[in-house]
């Protein structure tokens, strides 16, 4: 039986909740620790939690296809870069995955190196360029997730 004082700190935590998935979208994971921070206790994050699932604000799956889906389009991550920044931001592993696939069919990685490769390095020519500047660009896809062998495929194009 919840007392008066622990509704009330209840629909505190849910209000704060709705202000924080307000400004961005947020993984379950996220929103507690969120909630955490703001000091509310354990029994009032899980009351908000749940009621923010019910009325379908909070959903670890649609967060991860959407941040795979913007992490993919914009050229920042494929593969296993996405999976773990997913899991960082506290996926099930196996929600991320699925995640990736769906966002991957989509947005081919592929399509998404060649089109940063125009758009970013427009000019550049690997026969012409030298070691460091090669080095560079390669590793600038490197980082975001590419393999070499995507990489220099597109390059060679």
């Amino acid at each position: 039986m919840m007392t008066e004082q622990s509704k009330s700190s209840a629909s505190k935590c849910f209000a704060a909740a709705l202000r924080v998935l307000t400004r961005s979208d947020k993984s379950e994971a996220e929103l507690q620790k969120k909630l955490q921070q703001f000091g509310f206790s354990a029994s009032a994050i899980d009351a908000a939690i749940e009621e923010c699932r019910e009325y379908n604000y909070l959903d670890d799956q649609r967060y991860a296809l959407e941040r795979a889906r913007t992490l993919l389009r914009t050229g920042r991550g494929v593969g296993a870069k996405i999976s773990f920044d997913l899991r960082r931001k506290g996926i099930d592993e196996n929600i991320a995955e699925q995640a990736l696939e769906a966002a991957s069919s989509e947005f081919p990685p592929a399509d998404m190196l060649r089109e940063q490769f125009r758009r970013r390095f427009s000019t550049f020519d690997y026969a012409t360029a030298e070691n460091r500047e090669r080095r560079r660009v390669v590793s600038f896809f490197q980082r975001r997730g590419f393999s070499l062998e995507q990489i220099f495929t597109i390059i060679k194009e």
